[in-house]
């Protein structure tokens, strides 16, 4: 793949936060090391996949590599301007081309505001429309695009229903035109009935505006039905990472094997044959994490080895990157 392909190129990326104890003076004792090195890339127009159980690191991921989590190293580079790096000058550039979808449609809409000034308000900060009549007709045209009328643009979030929010929260993120967007589990704060549409609806727009996702969430079924790629994080670690049909069929690590055999099927008789993997004990703290594979404490197959030496990330197939001593 060629680098003109590439839209985002994470390289070796950390985000560790400190522990500090006192109430008067404060000292440092730790780090919790949330995302411990990772590495990725994100071709243009793709859907790449980011999953993991509760506390591994993808939340705190998808915001270090927007900026707005400092990283403590490493880099991120979209469309080869290096978020890292960046000044406020750079950052205001990245910001146009770069935005995100948070998990939360009640807590990410300002109460005090209205539709109209939520959404304008990036187009305000990057100087898109000269008058104040240009960015209310961007306004009700975002509206229309994520499927509400203009004629809501005058009302407030607590007017809404919890998709309808999600909603406005989607057409903020494009009022940009961003290249590139951050989805934090989009959907896992609504109703099931209307999660389907909100996929559907990113993927539609994602037809339309040419749009790169890095879709973050822990519903392994929808992750199939909207990722092109899937990668597998374990405490602060991507442990494999591959095309989607190829993970979900021909899972290598065992901790996705593990993820996967939880996953519901409809078919009660494959459900009844298939073999269901329970992990052993409790995920480990992130401020003190295991040594060599960070899985080793809950995985079958361990070695002696597994413990004192980490895995090396290396390819096992076109496209399938691993993290495992034993495959």
């Amino acid at each position: 793949m060629s680098d003109s392909q590439l839209l985002v190129q994470v390289s070796d990326l950390r985000k560790y936060f400190p522990v500090k104890k006192g109430t008067l003076i404060q000292r440092k004792t730790g780090d919790v090391r949330a995302v411990d090195g990772i590495s990725f890339v994100i071709s243009r127009g793709e859907t790449l996949g980011l999953v993991g159980e509760s506390g591994c690191g993808k939340t705190t991921a998808g915001r270090t590599m927007l900026g707005l989590y400092p990283a403590t190293s490493g880099s991120v580079l979209i469309d080869g301007m290096d978020v890292c790096k960046a000044d406020s000058r750079e950052m205001l550039l990245i910001r146009r081309k770069a935005q995100m979808i948070f998990q939360d449609p009640f807590a990410s809409l300002n109460p005090r505001w209205t539709v109209n000034a939520i959404i304008s308000e990036p187009i305000r900060v990057h100087n898109l429309a000269r008058t104040d009549k240009e960015r209310s007709e961007r306004v009700r045209e975002l509206l229309s695009l994520v499927g509400l009328s203009g004629r809501l643009i005058n009302r407030f979030p607590h007017e809404f229903s919890g998709g309808q929010r999600q909603r406005i929260g989607i057409a903020r993120a494009l009022a940009s035109n961003p290249s590139f967007i951050v989805c934090d589990e989009p959907i896992s704060a609504l109703d099931v009935s209307i999660q389907a549409q909100v996929v559907n609806l990113l993927e539609d727009l994602q037809d339309k505006l040419g749009l790169t996702y890095l879709f973050i969430a822990h519903d392994l079924s929808m992750v199939r039905h909207i990722c092109d790629r899937v990668a597998v994080m374990y405490l602060g670690k991507i442990v494999e990472l591959a095309y989607r049909d190829e993970l979900y069929e021909n899972p290598l690590h065992p901790y996705t094997q593990a993820l996967l055999s939880a996953v519901p099927i409809p078919d009660p008789k494959k459900d009844r044959r298939r073999k269901r993997i329970i992990l052993s004990g409790d995920v480990p703290s992130p401020i003190n994490p295991p040594s060599g594979c960070r899985f080793h404490p809950r995985c079958s197959i361990a070695k002696s080895h597994c413990s004192q030496i980490e895995p090396e990330w290396r390819q096992v197939e076109p496209g399938h990157w691993i993290a495992c001593h034993e495959v």
